[in-house]
């Protein structure tokens, strides 16, 4: 992609080829800085990112680097910085959150995996110029959460071999994992939710690991998800680089995976709370930034404004609550952002307080609400993070109610909070 804008490089040794294919792309100023001089390159330029072109030798200077990322004004005022290091196999990065590359890769694919970073970069732009505007029409605009975005992220772990339940352990510590033995189960999750990365494991032969990298280079909506692929399989990975810049090969286990692959899942997850967010100013509020379903205020409005037309069209309409046991907040947003997937154009829900998710079926009588209640609650189930965030399956108790004649919205409603249908 073409790239716009100044990039600041660190490296105490030249990096002509980076420094050329960053201005081959269309990269302007681009400051080649020492690791010494980084953070008042840092102050004078105002980047649009970030590359470590090698590693520091001392601690003092990337010290130094790091606090001036972190000291520079992001959530309100400054869209975020990414931070992109050439990394050498057997090394880590210099900064946990850096997104790191291998030092052997091409520049090419360098600049590739800046571009995706770049894309979200944008998104946040765009996020913090729409919310000014609102408030400076003295409207108020919804908050970005402050919450690190690993903490509902999810991420696909496919494999079958002696690597998995480390891969699940150490994976699980810190994301959702839904767990795929196959090329079937894992294509029917990447359409069935939304995955925040993918990781390929060992017991698969090259072929199943072509035939996944090819699911996800052939949809476009995976382009930029960040792929993992262990140990072996590198002629599988470097056919299909090209097209998933964010794709991995790492032969070091498990732990280093780990350190490597969840940065770019932050910056995944980063940029779908971004999408929920413009969807939400776009709706003006309307809709829920965390969940994708209705905001509480437009739910009840909506609400009462169906039930006023069902009425007067002598039409049927139904409400459902689901309620999850034993849920936390993680694992309610997950399955209200899957109803928020799921459902009819021509239906709508809100998450409560509680958890508890109220969904208004329109032009639907009772045995057709409990059809679509029923599935609605299988695929949850079946598909949601439970609380622990190491295994898939969450039961949810479904009540519904249907519109009698002599019904309000408060009866309505304490006959779906009460169970009697």
């Amino acid at each position: 992609m073409a790239l716009q804008g100044s990039f600041v490089v660190v490296t105490d040794s030249p990096a002509p080829d980076l420094v050329e294919a960053l201005r081959a792309a269309g990269g302007f100023p681009i400051v080649e800085a020492r690791w010494a001089d980084a953070p008042a390159a840092l102050a004078a330029v105002e980047p649009e990112a970030v590359l470590l072109a090698d590693s520091c030798a001392a601690a003092n200077p990337a010290a130094a680097l790091a606090k001036a990322l972190a000291d520079r004004p992001t959530a309100g005022e400054r869209a975020f910085v990414p931070v992109l290091a050439r990394t050498r196999e057997d090394g880590s990065a210099v900064f946990p959150d850096a997104l790191t590359i291998a030092a052997s890769a091409p520049v090419e694919r360098i600049v590739n995996r800046l571009g995706a970073a770049l894309r979200i970069r944008t998104l946040h732009s765009t996020v913090l110029r729409r919310t000014r505007m609102l408030a400076a029409h003295g409207e108020l605009p919804p908050e970005l959460p402050r919450t690190d975005p690993l903490d509902e992220a999810a991420v696909l772990l496919a494999g079958r071999g002696r690597s998995y339940p480390a891969l699940s352990v150490a994976v699980g510590e810190r994301v959702g994992v839904i767990g795929a033995l196959g090329v079937e189960s894992a294509a029917r999750a990447l359409h069935a939710r939304a995955i925040d990365g993918v990781v390929i494991g060992d017991g698969f032969g090259p072929r199943i690991v072509e035939a996944l990298l090819t699911v996800l280079a052939e949809d476009v909506r995976f382009r930029d998800l960040p792929v993992a692929v262990l140990g072996g399989h590198p002629g599988p990975v470097e056919q299909f680089a090209p097209h998933l810049p964010n794709l991995d090969r790492i032969a070091e286990g498990p732990q280093r995976l780990v350190e490597r692959f969840l940065p770019l899942v932050r910056l995944h997850a980063f940029g779908e709370r971004l999408r929920r967010m413009l969807k939400s100013l776009d709706a003006k509020g309307m809709i829920d930034p965390d969940t994708g379903l209705l905001a509480h205020e437009a739910f009840w409005r909506d609400l009462n404004r169906a039930v006023d037309d069902a009425e007067k069209r002598g039409v049927g309409l139904s409400i459902a609550r689901f309620s999850f046991d034993g849920s936390d907040r993680r694992s309610s947003l997950d399955a209200a952002r899957l109803l928020a997937r799921l459902m009819r154009q021509v239906d709508f829900a809100c998450r409560e307080a509680d958890n508890s998710i109220f969904a208004v079926f329109t032009a639907t009588d009772l045995r057709a609400a409990h059809v679509v209640a029923r599935r609605l609650a299988s695929v949850l189930k079946n598909t949601t993070m439970a609380p622990d965030r190491k295994r898939v399956g969450i039961a949810a108790a479904v009540t519904l109610a249907t519109l009698r004649p002599t019904d309000s919205v408060d009866s309505l409603l304490t006959r779906v909070v009460g169970g009697a249908a």
